[in-house]
């Protein structure tokens, strides 16, 4: 029995280890959708900001700078998706796109000369920015449904023409969730580069960005909810390596994706919408004077 505990005990606590920074981006990923942008670059601002993290907190010595410089690089990232998406009125979808390859691209030529060096001073895997992440969490839930803001954001998403029709700027709106969404990614993405890896490796977020963005739909764009996503598919992940025993990796290792795979596959034939009510104008760009 009470090995029984540990096993479950450490279970969760790899969990939120991994959850944490699929937290932060799927948070993220919750407001700018409900603003009414998708924004599939979550993967290039996640490597972007674990790039900055690291270099930075080698640089200084100080993870908690790195951090910091993770949300400015995955808010710039996202200012440039937002700009594209919202003022040029491009496809959101292939804006997200182009920035994940920008990202990935970008994150390994600067990388080069950081590649494969220890860091010598980290964060623990479950530390504050984990629980930080909970906590905001809680905030943003309270300020989507309980503050005029949230309203504006919420209505951005579903009825742009009608906040245009009382004096609220859908652009300037929009613009800020995005930015949002990109520097919460950014500090996912961090995290991994300074805590739970502490190290730089082209590449790393190895797909999270997606599942990230998959947490958001399962979540039903509920930051409470995306809680219990996160730590969901951390727990996929760590069981992907730790049922290796008992049963093949190569199914175990492909649990994780194959669920992000299905969950993105129902969001894209419509199902997101019966599933939890994605934001009727979704992934549309607007107007002042369009209906």
């Amino acid at each position: 029995m009470e090995a029984v505990v540990t096993w479950i005990a450490e279970t969760l606590v790899r969990a939120l280890a991994l959850g944490t920074p699929l937290l932060w981006a799927a948070l993220g990923e919750v407001y700018a959708e409900r603003s009414g942008v998708v924004n599939l670059g979550v993967e290039g601002m996640m490597i972007l900001g674990a790039f900055a993290a690291f270099a930075v907190a080698q640089t200084f010595g100080r993870p908690e700078v790195g951090l910091l410089a993770a949300a400015g690089v995955g808010g710039l990232a996202a200012l440039l998706h937002a700009f594209v998406a919202v003022t040029l009125r491009a496809n959101q979808y292939v804006s997200g796109l182009a920035l994940t390859m920008l990202g990935l691209g970008l994150s390994a030529l600067l990388g080069r000369r950081w590649e494969g060096l220890p860091l010598l001073n980290t964060l623990p895997e479950v530390s504050g920015v984990t629980f930080g992440g909970v906590l905001l969490a809680v905030l943003l839930w309270f300020v989507l449904y309980h503050t005029a803001w949230g309203v504006a954001l919420r209505s951005a998403g579903e009825a742009p023409a009608a906040v245009d029709a009382v004096g609220i700027n859908v652009a300037l709106v929009r613009y800020l969730a995005v930015v949002l969404g990109g520097m919460l990614a950014g500090v996912g993405g961090g995290f991994l580069s300074v805590a739970y890896r502490p190290s730089w490796t082209e590449g790393m977020t190895a797909g999270l960005g997606w599942i990230a963005i998959a947490i958001a739909i399962f979540a039903a764009w509920d930051p409470l909810r995306a809680v219990a996503g996160a730590v969901l598919f951390g727990g996929l992940f760590h069981l992907s390596f730790r049922l290796q025993t008992w049963i093949p990796p190569e199914p175990l290792q492909l649990m994780p994706f194959a669920v992000t795979i299905l969950v993105l596959a129902a969001a894209g034939r419509g199902g997101a919408r019966r599933w939890g009510g994605a934001p009727e104008a979704l992934g549309l760009p607007y107007s002042r004077g369009e209906p």
